[in-house]
């Protein structure tokens, strides 16, 4: 299963475990054997068709609209030509119905912010996808955001989630690489060694970035790599100025281990 299938699929789930619904009950209201939602849930079998997910979506009283985004972009990263995608919405109809009037406000103000933390990760395209996806996701979501401690917080975890599932990994870390190339270090020095020079020592700190906790990461990269201010940070994240301090602190110390450790005969005498 893939991230763009996981990202309709765990919505799907949630909202059914909390329903209180059986198979059986799903099955006789959708209209679907009970095997097929059993295999759809479990993510197992033949990609789901459109028209099943859409009757499932339908007595979960789920918004068809980002449903379908997010079903049609797993469709094809599934290998799925676009006939059999075109074939399996023709015969429904999926409301263009807006989102929430709160969702699309909070999407006017972060969306672009949102954008400059993916561009740290993923090239444009599947930066774009990442945002218009994780946008999808909160959509579907919207009331557990709003009855969430902080929707900020709740729509951070859901972007935080989709670009990682797409960033590719080394040694379980994220990787930060292909930003080197637009640093404002580098844009700063005129000479090819001078920029070589810099290439490097940026490589070797973003390395060092990549393998922070996740929080700790999060505010180093809206911070140094973004441009965001501490209160700016703190607003995208959804979390207090002391948090947003206290992480930037603790990555600084342990930036600086790594990229300048303690000389070994530092504090001798002899």
């Amino acid at each position: 299963m893939g991230s763009a299938h996981r990202a309709w699929l765990e919505p799907v789930r949630e909202t059914y475990l909390r329903s209180g619904l059986t198979l059986n009950d799903l099955s006789g209201r959708a209209r679907v054997a009970k095997s097929k939602i059993s295999e759809l849930l479990r993510g197992t079998g033949l990609y789901p068709r459109w028209e099943i997910v859409l009757s499932l979506g339908a007595e979960l009283k789920l918004p068809d609209w980002p449903l379908h985004s997010l079903w049609r972009q797993a469709a094809l990263e599934a290998h799925k030509s676009r006939e059999w995608v075109e074939g399996c919405s023709e015969k429904t109809l999926t409301t263009s119905a807006a989102p929430p009037l709160e969702h699309c406000a909070f999407r006017e103000l972060v969306e672009d912010r949102y954008r400059r933390y993916a561009q740290c990760f993923l090239e444009d395209i599947p930066r774009d996808i990442a945002v218009s996806n994780s946008f999808d996701i909160l959509w579907l979501r919207w009331n557990d955001a709003l009855a969430s401690p902080d929707h900020r917080r709740f729509a951070w975890e859901v972007l935080r989630a989709t670009v990682m599932s797409r960033t590719p990994h080394l040694d379980g870390r994220p990787e930060l690489g292909s930003v080197a190339f637009d640093t404002v270090a580098l844009r700063s020095v005129s000479t090819l060694t001078d920029r070589m020079d810099q290439f490097t020592e940026s490589l070797e700190l973003f390395k060092a970035i990549s393998r922070l906790p996740d929080h700790q990461l999060d505010v180093t990269v809206l911070r140094s790599l973004c441009g965001f201010t501490q209160r700016g940070a703190s607003a995208l994240l959804g979390v207090s100025m002391a948090s947003v301090r206290s992480d930037e602190r603790h990555a600084r110390r342990f930036l600086e281990s790594l990229i300048c450790p303690p000389s070994k005969t530092e504090g001798n005498t002899a």
